[in-house]
């Protein structure tokens, strides 16, 4: 391996912009072990993405990503020279994972794509950090950092991160159809980091308008992800009200309706309850969401019990003790929203105590006077009556 420095082209800093002092990644050994390990090698290896853009904007780390001109097996050499482990997560596409300390860091080399289809590109290897930056998403993505803090800006993104401006990188036609995910990402990251006053760029919502048929490509898995990250932002409703007028929403969801998404979050603020996209979901409904997103067997069963106790007519005392406090709170919450009122915290303090009631008798105290099937029967009668009663009854006046 040579140790001379190998030259990265590209490499326009931003007047001195620095990145917090307090971010976590630039104080952390684990990772500042990994750069010191590849700079001392001759390379150059840079923070990416999420977590610059993150810390730029104050807001919690994402995974920390690392570009580097080293390519894969250089990467791995120097992992296993400074005594890391180097896995070869993403090899093909440039990608090793070094764990440092325990903990595990995405290494990728500069990139440029050469050949897309829409869902997966060929790639090539690159000393130019400007080709890297080229084939991201959006220009608050392609923004670095040095070991040491300093902002790398090589396609001028970091007015648009600023000002919370979601922008494609260049033309967005081309950055769409490299993959049709991004016209989900753009709605995701617009819903999460845009400023509500700068609207949608409208460059953007014509290219997006332009490639519906794009969308049809992606696997359920895929859509699934990114839709349900997008439920899961603060205020996800302008975003989805924009997907359902170009026709986004439908394409991916027949038949979901978002205009209760809106108040929905409105009770969900006015109860001081977290925001759960299963709930968001539940609300704006649509043919099979199940199948259509290919949600785990585990939130397909939450999504389940939610729209049957939201849309059905059981008593919700009912629904907190049976299926658990958070469904019973989120069918409140859909209930309320469906007819217009607001969640009040006297009834989510009821459903928080029918959730914690404990019943007062089990099967030994009908026997020997009932057995087998019947017992089991008994048994459920007596606890229904129990819980139309609020949970007041004792276990002697039911006995009576």
């Amino acid at each position: 391996m040579g140790r001379d420095r190998a030259y990265v082209t590209g490499m326009v800093r931003t007047n001195g912009v620095l990145i917090p002092e307090n971010t976590s990644w630039l104080r952390d050994p684990a990772a500042q072990r990994v750069c010191a390990a590849v700079k001392n090698a001759g390379f150059d290896i840079l923070f990416v993405g999420g977590c610059v853009r993150n810390a730029l904007l104050g807001l919690p780390d994402s995974d920390v990503d690392m570009s580097t001109n080293a390519v894969p097996d250089q990467v791995t050499e120097i992992a296993q020279t400074n005594g890391l482990k180097a896995i070869p997560t993403g090899i093909d596409h440039g990608t090793v994972t070094v764990v440092s300390d325990g903990v595990p860091f995405e290494i990728t080399t500069f990139r440029k794509d050469v050949k897309t289809d829409g869902r997966r590109a060929a790639v090539a290897f690159s000393q130019d950090i400007k080709d890297d930056a080229l084939r991201r998403d959006f220009t608050m993505n392609a923004l670095y950092a040095t070991p040491q803090g300093v902002l790398i800006d090589p396609l001028g993104g970091l007015p648009d991160l600023q000002a919370r401006r979601v922008r494609f990188i260049q033309d967005p036609n081309a950055r769409i159809r490299e993959d049709y995910l991004r016209i989900l990402r753009f709605f995701r990251f617009s819903a999460w980091y845009a400023h509500p006053e700068n609207g949608f760029d409208p460059e953007a919502l014509a290219a997006i308008a332009g490639n519906l048929p794009g969308l049809q490509t992606l696997s359920g898995e895929r859509v699934g992800q990114e839709l349900t990250k997008l439920l899961a932002a603060p205020a996800p409703a302008p975003a989805m009200a924009v997907m359902r007028q170009i026709g986004v929403l439908h394409a991916l969801l027949p038949g979901a309706d978002d205009r209760f998404l809106a108040p929905l979050v409105h009770s969900e603020g006015a109860l001081g309850v977290s925001p759960n996209w299963i709930t968001r979901l539940a609300t704006i409904g649509g043919d099979k969401p199940i199948d259509q997103l290919r949600l785990s067997k585990a939130d397909a069963k939450t999504l389940t019990d939610i729209s049957q106790a939201a849309y059905g007519e059981g008593v919700l005392n009912s629904v907190a003790y049976r299926k658990g406090l958070d469904v019973a709170v989120a069918a409140l919450l859909i209930r309320s929203t469906f007819s217009e009122t607001l969640p009040t915290s006297a009834e989510l303090e009821t459903l928080r105590t029918a959730s914690t009631a404990k019943f007062p008798l089990s099967a030994k105290d009908l026997m020997p006077n009932f057995q087998g099937p019947a017992l089991g029967e008994r048994l459920r009668a007596l606890e229904d009556r129990w819980i139309a009663s609020e949970f007041t009854l004792s276990a002697e006046e039911l006995l009576r």
